[in-house]
């Protein structure tokens, strides 16, 4: 019996040494995984207003495991947010880029990071401090305020996100969705 155990500890102690370690590059790299939609009711200065949230979902992986912003890095603005800005090809307080297309009544598109996304961080997504390699699921929204007058318009994204050593993703592009906008 004795024999047995040992056996089975050697083995299972064999088994757990096999476990592949995913080589990903440290450049992050991130994959389209869907878009959805819904309707929010905020309440603004005591007023209930309606919204609609889009959430852009992708799957990232990065091989150092240093990707995101805790909230006292966010909230320094003058040492940490603006170097996220000076990184050549970025210009944005922000280490995700969400770019809304609309679609034009020519069917044509235009682009633009809208005001409310040029400063949009994510979490930190490895708290234990040690370099790694991680992946995952991020959900990116996108809130647009519906007014009386809005159209039914047909919009998608661009996005791409950044580490903290100020290496920019692949960039990926979105299905389209309907939101009403005011045009």
């Amino acid at each position: 019996m004795q024999l047995k155990v040992s056996l089975f500890i050697l083995l299972a102690a064999v088994s757990a040494g096999c476990v592949d370690i995913p080589d990903f590059s440290d450049t992050p790299k991130i994959y389209y995984n869907g878009i959805s939609q819904e309707v929010r009711v905020d309440t603004i200065l005591g007023v209930p207003q309606e919204a609609e949230v889009v959430t852009v979902t992708i799957d990232f992986e990065d091989g150092d495991g240093d990707l995101g912003a805790s909230s006292a890095e966010v909230q320094d603005s003058t040492n940490f947010t603006k170097k996220y800005k000076e990184v050549p090809g970025w210009g944005l307080e922000a280490n995700y880029e969400l770019v809304t297309m609309i679609q034009q009544r020519d069917s044509s598109w235009t682009e633009s990071v809208l005001q409310g996304d040029r400063t949009k961080f994510f979490p930190l997504l490895k708290t234990d401090g040690k370099a790694g390699p991680i992946k995952g699921k991020l959900d990116m929204n996108a809130r647009f305020r519906r007014l009386d007058t809005a159209v039914p318009t047909k919009i998608k994204f661009k996005v791409r996100i950044m580490d903290r050593g100020f290496r920019i993703s692949n960039q990926i592009e979105t299905d389209p969705v309907t939101v009403k906008l005011w045009q």
